[in-house]
């Protein structure tokens, strides 16, 4: 994969998923969120001075919380403001169970779902590795994927329901000017927290409009060094890597009951109107697997960019492979993959049409590489 592949991908899901959404929640209480977003831009982005010899970061965090109930209090905040209650502090240990075996049962009918989130937090541990390599920190990509196989393993034997995943912002955090400790005692920190139970206090208590803006900063500079870090005749591949994103993004708040009704949502493959597919099932299936997507399509642009359309036919062929078991365009409303004979109707006139859109400009593309080389 070309560097433009990796980073364009998990830079498009930085600026939409850790930069758009985050920024709505910022500006969903627009003092305490703009301000504590500006004053982090002022200290991380125009390097200005403080009048403290403090972290920018924290006095950013210290800031926009004295904001938020300050305001709050005096009747001045964002409506529904409230103090929350305290929470009680209790000792649970993560202790080893067998309790997870009588589970089993209960995930084969998720196994769809379960397999390409698998696949995708896999991908995205070897594109926030490419990340930090091109931050300057030559981490084995393969050590990478282990520890974090490793953990979720011994997290699931102990209760846990989420897979371990690095999580992208190694250039982000090194700007504000973490370092190895800050891996350590992130882990010490949140571990005790989850032993101990405060970090559920803490949830409650901090603002989201103050911890939000430091979530679109990191957004902003991955989404950055997608472009500075890779060749200048590949911007354009990185751009449209963006893309899928988008619609992935689309997606997301298509499906919030709060939009759009349930059941309208559940029949998105339906009310062809004789101009192409349906508008909100052709989002759908470009944002399932956008990831995957991501990568194919850049690298499949770099390729051409460089004269090499035999690679780009591959990863053409590749897309349509995968299109075709759901892995990318799923037309599952959820993501789910599937077995390409098992699915009918609409759905199965858009899958379809998406494998063979992928295998009809590979064709071209091939064709076009027999001609003589100037």
């Amino acid at each position: 994969m070309p560097r433009a592949g990796l980073l364009g991908s998990i830079g498009g899901a930085a600026l939409t998923l850790l930069g758009f959404l985050p920024l709505i929640e910022t500006l969903r209480q627009p003092i305490v969120g703009f301000v504590t977003f500006g004053l982090l831009l002022y200290v991380l982005v125009a390097k200005g001075r403080l009048p403290v010899k403090i972290p920018g970061v924290l006095l950013a965090f210290i800031v926009g919380t004295a904001l938020y109930y300050g305001l709050g209090l005096a009747g001045l905040g964002a409506p529904g403001f409230k103090v929350p209650e305290a929470v009680p502090l209790a000792l649970t240990l993560p202790l080893p169970t067998l309790g997870w075996l009588d589970g089993l049962a209960y995930t084969v009918p998720y196994l769809p779902l379960l397999l390409p989130f698998g696949l995708l937090m896999v991908v995205g541990g070897i594109n926030v590795s490419e990340s930090a390599r091109a931050a300057g920190d030559d981490y084995r990509t393969r050590d990478v994927l282990l520890a974090e196989a490793v953990s979720t393993l011994v997290a699931g034997v102990c209760g846990g329901v989420a897979q371990t995943t690095p999580y992208i912002g190694q250039p982000a955090y090194k700007h504000m000017g973490a370092r190895k400790g800050y891996t350590l005692l992130t882990g010490i920190f949140i571990g005790l927290g989850g032993v101990l139970g405060y970090v559920s206090g803490l949830v409650q208590w901090l603002p989201v409009a103050v911890l939000a803006p430091i979530i679109v900063y990191v957004g902003l500079d991955i989404t950055v060094q997608a472009f500075t870090e890779t060749p200048r005749k590949h911007a354009i591949a990185v751009a449209l890597g963006f893309l899928p994103s988008v619609a992935y993004l689309l997606t997301i708040k298509f499906g919030n009951p709060a939009w759009i009704a349930p059941d309208h949502f559940a029949g998105l493959y339906e009310g062809v109107d004789g101009h192409g597919l349906p508008d909100l099932a052709t989002i759908v299936t470009l944002g399932n697997g956008f990831i995957i997507t991501a990568m194919i399509w850049t690298t499949a642009l770099v390729a051409m960019i460089d004269g090499r359309n035999g690679r780009a036919v591959v990863a053409l062929l590749v897309g349509a492979l995968l299109t075709l078991f759901g892995i990318i365009h799923s037309v599952d409303p959820r993501g789910g993959i599937y077995l390409p004979w098992d699915v009918e109707g609409l759905r199965a006139t858009i899958l379809w049409q998406f494998a063979g859109a992928y295998a009809a400009l590979a064709v071209l593309l091939g064709a076009l590489s027999l001609q003589k080389k100037a």
